[in-house]
This record gives C-alpha cells, structure tokens and sequence, in this order.
C-alpha cells in the first residue's frame, strides 16, 4: 500500500480548527480509498516548532514528507515576521521532494523561503495589501481561492483550507476520492473563486493627506463623474504628480478606484434591497447598464444575477 506522510505545521495562533480539520479530512479519505478498493493511505503528522527544531538540528536524518500545510491564522503577530524554524523545514522538506501548502496567512512563511519567488499565489483578499508590502517582488492574485502549481499549492480564504485540503487529495488520490468527500462532507466541490467574496477596502493609512482628501471625497461622490484635473485640484497637485501619488498610494489608478468603489456599492445594494440591476447601475453612476455589468462581472467574476443568487436568500412566500 503507497503511503503518504503529511505534515501540518501548528504554528503559534494559527487555526486550530484548520490544523484538525486536516487530519480529518484526510481520514475521511482513507475511508473512500479502502472503499473504492485504492491501495493509497494518508498519514497526517502534526509538528509544532519543538518538532521543527528537531529537524532543522538533524535535517539529513528526518524522514521527508509528500505533502507540508500551512493552516490560516488570525493574528497578524503569527505570520508578521520570519520564522527562522519554519523557513528552514520548508527549504529542506521542498529539496526532498515534498508538496508546499498554504492557506490564507500561510502564503507568508512560504513567500518567506523565497521558493515561490517566481510563482503565483494567492491569499486571503483581506492580507493582499500586506502581503504585498512585505514581498515585492512576489506576484499574488488573490481574486483566486486555489492556485496548484504542482510542487506548490496556495489557497486563499480563511475557510479555504478545505479547499486546499481537497485539492492535495486529488493530487495524491483522483477525482472520485475528492467527488465522494464533497457527498460525505456535503460541500461543494465545484471551482470558486475568491473575488466571488472579495470587498473594496482601500486603504486610508498610507499617510497622503493630499490623497485621502480625494479618496474622502469619492467616498461621498461616486455617482458623479470625475475628472482628473478636478481631483487633481483637490488635492492641490498637478495631474502628473497626483496620478503618481494617487497610484502609489491605492495601488489602482483614480479610474480603477472608481470602477471598484461603484461595484462595490451596488454589490452591497443587490445584497440588500430587491432593486434591478438597471435601476442600481444608474444609482451608482453609470449611464450605460451594459457597461455595469460588463465591469461587474470583471471584478466579481459573477453577473448581477448569479452574484444575487449567490448571497442573497430567497423571501420566502
């Protein structure tokens, strides 16, 4: 019988329910592979840092794993800074072959090993920014709840763990393990995205008082049309320099913000009111409806009607 040792990380403040969740998940899918008669058999090992200073002090001798996970966190002090620990374990267990995983605060201990310098990942909309500021140079989509790149796995929400754990065992089992998990957990095993969730959050505390003077002021005029050397005005600068500063400081040009700021609202109001779509898209600024939903569904990877259909509870009658 193939068996598969995986280490799931239980790193300071993270996930407890995540750590468990994943020795769980993969016993259910022990259970399938013995029905379905499949010779495969998951192990999961738990290694709190007493375990991964062990191994980083005798790393020629420790046994390497197929697979490494890295559970969410809550507290930002978790994953702020580098863990000298950590990084070496994942260096060495990648060296030997072994499938790095992370979900949400996780893709920050593997960006730190600088082994995904060149790779794509994602990570919970809601870090992006941070993340961002902390790894320059590394390319993140966090519109993505899932990005395999077969050696390195991310995923991106807090609850994307089950995704995550889903995907390696697809990747160690097939696709009728995975589909008979979905059953038994009854979840969805269907590809989602992340956007599906994401909100609008600019940031505020980039320091730019210029800059947050206009923001304040999209903040309460949306609906109208802005001119750039009308914000530029505002913020008492040329155009030149206030689209450079606009832009280093929000990340997206006064026209993205914009797009963003209005589709953010009207996903707010198909959430909250029965009004059309048509009727919303002109409410929050937009003279063409077909040119709302087409920056809708960009953004939100949904259209107005799928995007409702997903979050909105029917009234019952």
């Amino acid at each position: 019988m193939t068996q598969y040792h995986i280490a799931v990380i239980v790193y300071r403040d993270c996930l407890l329910s995540a750590a468990y969740g994943f020795a769980e998940i993969f016993e259910l899918a022990n259970e399938a592979c013995e029905a379905a008669n499949l010779p495969i058999h998951l192990t999961t090992h738990s290694l709190d840092e007493n375990d991964i200073l062990v191994a980083t002090e005798d790393l020629q001798h420790k046994e390497a794993f197929h697979a490494i996970l890295l559970p969410p966190s809550l507290k930002q002090t978790s994953y702020s800074k580098t863990n000298p620990l950590i990084k070496a374990f994942l260096i060495h267990q990648h060296k030997h072959g072994a499938i790095l995983c992370s979900a949400c605060a996780g893709a920050f201990f593997l960006a730190d090993t600088g082994i995904t310098d060149k790779r794509v990942m994602t990570t919970h909309w809601a870090l992006e920014n941070a993340f961002r500021e902390r790894f320059p140079k590394q390319p993140v989509d966090a519109s993505k709840i899932l990005i395999n790149q077969g050696d390195v796995i991310t995923a991106g929400g807090m609850m994307s763990w089950l995704d995550l754990a889903l995907e390696l065992v697809q990747a160690l089992t097939n696709t009728h393990i995975v589909r008979q998990l979905g059953k038994t957990l009854v979840i969805d095993t269907g590809k989602r995205e992340q956007r599906y969730y994401q909100q609008f959050q600019p940031s505020f505390d980039h320091g730019d008082g210029a800059i947050l003077t206009v923001q304040h002021h999209l903040q309460g005029h949306y609906a109208h049309v802005q001119r750039t050397d009308t914000m530029a005005q505002l913020a008492n600068l040329t155009p030149r320099t206030f689209l450079r500063r606009f832009a280093k400081c929000t990340g997206l040009t006064p026209n993205e913000y914009l797009q963003r700021l209005r589709i953010q609202v009207a996903c707010d109001t198909l959430e909250q009111t029965t009004l059309p779509f048509e009727t919303i898209a002109l409410q929050v600024g937009y003279d063409d409806v077909g040119s709302c939903r087409k920056a809708f569904r960009k953004i939100t990877g949904l259209t107005p009607s799928a995007f409702r259909q997903r979050f909105v509870s029917p009234i019952p009658h």
